[in-house]
């Protein structure tokens, strides 16, 4: 997949023309820093977003956040790690803990009552994943990974691994683009491009 620097460039920024504020990801990317290793608190902080920024999902249902809490502070050293890593440092090797990680979020993410009960959300998984390294894990939606051919309705965490590669693809050839005031990883800005060409067409 080939994006050059001119049209990821002109993706982004229609996207920030559209929400200048993206009062959402910033509140998100807060809470997860304010409460950083302390699991329950970040189980609340990451719930309340993806119950916000999932609305069209949660509506349905909510998650159980014990189960959350319990994957984050059993994971916490792992997450840690992740966390001070950026795409472009991503390997074969991760792909074991990653695939599991992805599972165990799938799990805890899912609805737990109502009538859409036990269904899960591997775009949820990914926001909860960005959240708590947001220069590592990259975001998706439906269209999106469609976009990218790696639709995630079947094996949907060898899916989202084929789509970090090929975001780390892709940060090797643009992250030197990122400018170096914006307050934005390279993830969050191909995220806005893709966002703004696959989810809502408007390039």
């Amino acid at each position: 997949m080939r994006v050059t620097p001119s049209e990821f460039e002109q993706g982004y920024r229609i996207f920030q023309s559209k929400d200048p504020r993206d009062a959402m990801y910033k509140t998100a990317t807060f809470v997860v820093e304010h409460f950083w290793g302390r699991p329950r608190e970040m189980a609340d902080g990451i719930g309340v977003i993806l119950l916000t920024w999932n609305q069209a999902l949660y509506r349905y249902g909510t998650f159980d956040f014990e189960i959350l809490e319990e994957v984050l502070r059993n994971n916490m050293d792992v997450f840690e790690e992740f966390r001070i890593r950026n795409i472009l440092t991503l390997t074969d090797a991760d792909k074991p803990i990653i695939e599991q990680l992805f599972q165990l979020l799938l799990d805890a993410l899912r609805i737990k009552e109502g009538k859409r009960k036990d269904y899960k959300s591997p775009v949820a998984v990914a926001k909860a994943l960005h959240l708590l390294a947001p220069a590592f894990f990259p975001l998706w939606d439906d269209k999106i990974s469609k976009g990218y051919n790696c639709r995630y309705s079947h094996h949907p965490a060898q899916q989202y691994l084929s789509f970090a590669f090929k975001m780390q693809t892709l940060a090797g050839e643009l992250h030197h683009l990122v400018p170096p005031d914006c307050g934005r990883t390279f993830l969050k800005l191909i995220d806005e491009y893709n966002f703004a060409k696959y989810t809502r067409n408007w390039i």
